[in-house]
C-alpha cells in the first residue's frame, strides 16, 4: 500500500487554523489528480482542497473539525486502481454487416460523495426557510446543491397557492375562556457550532472594544448636491463607463482627499510606534450570507469615480459567491462601512484593527432643515466617524468628519481638487 498525505497547505501568513466545512468525495472513493476532495473554511475565505494524487480517499479528519496548518486530512492509497467506469474506452469492434446491432448498454453512473449535499451558503439558506435538501436538486460539481439551487427551492416552495373560491362561512361559535393549562407550547432548542467567520468576527469585535480607546463623533450632511449631480450627468456615465454612479464611489474619493490631508487618521498604532501611510486603501463593508467582510480598495487617492465603483462591484460580487482570494481580504488604512442600505439612520461603526477609524453612512431622509433663516426640506444623512483616540484626538476627528461632509455636500469641489 502506498499512502499519499495530504495536510492543510499553507493559505495566509495570519492564518494558522481552519474548519473542513465539508466533504467533496465519499471515504472510500476514487479520487483522480487534482479533482476537489473537501472545502476549507478560513477566517477569511472558504476553499476547495485539491487530490495530491490518484486513487482511494481514506478519511483522516471529520466535517466541523478545527485543523491546524501543516494537520493531516486524510490520506490517499495509490495502489487502488480506478474502477471500470473511470478506465479509459475500449476501441469498438469491427461492426458485423450481417448482423442487427445489440442495444448498447447503459453507461455505469458514477455516485458522488458531494451529490444532495448542500454548499455552506445553501445550507444557510435551506436551514433559515426549513427547507429539507432531500426536495432540492444538486447543479453544482458532483450533484452538490449551490446557493442557487437553494435560493430557487425556497422561492419555489413559497408560492403561493391557487386561490380557493371561499366557503360558506360557519355560524360563530359562543366565546369561551382560554384555558392555558390544556395548551402546549413550542420552546425547542438548537446547539449549532458558530462558523469560522463568525467566530473570527465575533473576537475582532470584542477585541477592538477592549484593545483601543474607541469614541465616535457625528454630523449630517445635506445630499442635495450629490443627487443634482447623479441626475445631470448618471446617463452619460453609465453611457461611457458601463456602471452607475453611487454614493460609495463619492465618499470613497471624499474620505481618501482628507486621509492625504491628516495623515493620523489615516495611521494605527503597531506596538511603542505609529504606521503613517502616503496611500489610502479604503476597505468595503460587504455584507454575505456568512458575515461581514471588508476588503480594501488600493489607492483611492489615485482611483477615478469609475475605477472606484467597478473595483467595489468586482470585489462585492467576489464576496458574495465566496471567492475572494486571501489578499484581496488583506490590507486597508481606512474603512467606510454603510449601514443605510439597511435602514439604519444611526449607529456607532466598530473600528476594523488595526486601523484608526470608520465612517459610517446612514439612510438618507427628508427632514426640515434651517436654511438662511429658512426652514426647507431637504435629503440628509447622519455620519458617524468612530475612532482610536490613542491615535486620533477629539479636534482631529471632528476636522475631519467636517471636511467629508464639505466635500459631499460640495461634490463640484471634490471633483475639481479644491
Amino acid at each position: 500500500m502506498a499512502l499519499v498525505e495530504m495536510k492543510v497547505p499553507v493559505i495566509g501568513e495570519s492564518i494558522s487554523e481552519v474548519t473542513l466545512s465539508s466533504w467533496l468525495v465519499g471515504n472510500g472513493e476514487y479520487v483522480k489528480l487534482d479533482q476537489p476532495i473537501c472545502e476549507f473554511e478560513s477566517d477569511k475565505a472558504t476553499l476547495e482542497f485539491p487530490a495530491e494524487a490518484a486513487g482511494k480517499l481514506i478519511y483522516v479528519a471529520a466535517e466541523g473539525d478545527d485543523i491546524q496548518i501543516g494537520a493531516l486530512v486524510a490520506k490517499i492509497d495509490t495502489s487502488v486502481a480506478a474502477p471500470a467506469g473511470d478506465a479509459a474506452p475500449a476501441a469498438p469492434a469491427p461492426e458485423k454487416k450481417e448482423e442487427a446491432p445489440a442495444a448498447p448498454a447503459p453507461a455505469p453512473t458514477a455516485t458522488s460523495h458531494a451529490a444532495g449535499h448542500p454548499s455552506p451558503a445553501a445550507a444557510k439558506i435551506l436551514r433559515e426557510n426549513g427547507t429539507a435538501t432531500s426536495a432540492v436538486t444538486g447543479t453544482g460539481k458532483g450533484g452538490r446543491i449551490t446557493k442557487e439551487d437553494a435560493q430557487k427551492a425556497v422561492a419555489s416552495a413559497s408560492a403561493p397557492a391557487p386561490v380557493k373560491a371561499p366557503a360558506a362561512k360557519p355560524a360563530a361559535p359562543a366565546p369561551q375562556k382560554p384555558n392555558f393549562g390544556t395548551r402546549s407550547f413550542s420552546r425547542g432548542e438548537e446547539r449549532k457550532k458558530m462558523s469560522r467567520m463568525r467566530r473570527t468576527i465575533a473576537k475582532r469585535l470584542v477585541s477592538a472594544k477592549n484593545n483601543t480607546a474607541m469614541l465616535t463623533t457625528f454630523n449630517e450632511a445635506d445630499m442635495t448636491g450629490i443627487f443634482a449631480m447623479r441626475k445631470k450627468y448618471q446617463e452619460q456615465f453609465v453611457e461611457k463607463f458601463g456602471i452607475k454612479l453611487g454614493f460609495m464611489s463619492l465618499f470613497s474619493k471624499a474620505c481618501a482627499k482628507v486621509l492625504m490631508e491628516m495623515p493620523d487618521v489615516n495611521a494605527f498604532i503597531d506596538g511603542d510606534h505609529t504606521i503613517f501611510h502616503d496611500y489610502a486603501d479604503i476597505s468595503i463593508a460587504i455584507s454575505t450570507d456568512t458575515g461581514l467582510v471588508v476588503p480594501p480598495v488600493k489607492n483611492v487617492e489615485s482611483l477615478s469615480l469609475a475605477e472606484i465603483e467597478w473595483a467595489i462591484k468586482e470585489l462585492a460580487g467576489k464576496a458574495r459567491s465566496g471567492k475572494l482570494t486571501i489578499e484581496e481580504m488583506t490590507g486597508g488604512t481606512f474603512a467606510i462601512t454603510n449601514g443605510g442600505i439597511f435602514g439604519s439612520m444611526m449607529s456607532t461603526p466598530i473600528l476594523n484593527e488595526p486601523q484608526s477609524a470608520i465612517l459610517g453612512m446612514h439612510n438618507i431622509i427628508q427632514r426640515p432643515v434651517a436654511i438662511n433663516g429658512e426652514v426647507v426640506i431637504r435629503p440628509m444623512m447622519y455620519l458617524a466617524l468612530s475612532y482610536d483616540h490613542r491615535v486620533i484626538d477629539g479636534k482631529s476627528s471632528v476636522t475631519f468628519l467636517k471636511k467629508v461632509k464639505e466635500l459631499v455636500e460640495d461634490p463640484t469641489s471634490l471633483l475639481l481638487d479644491l
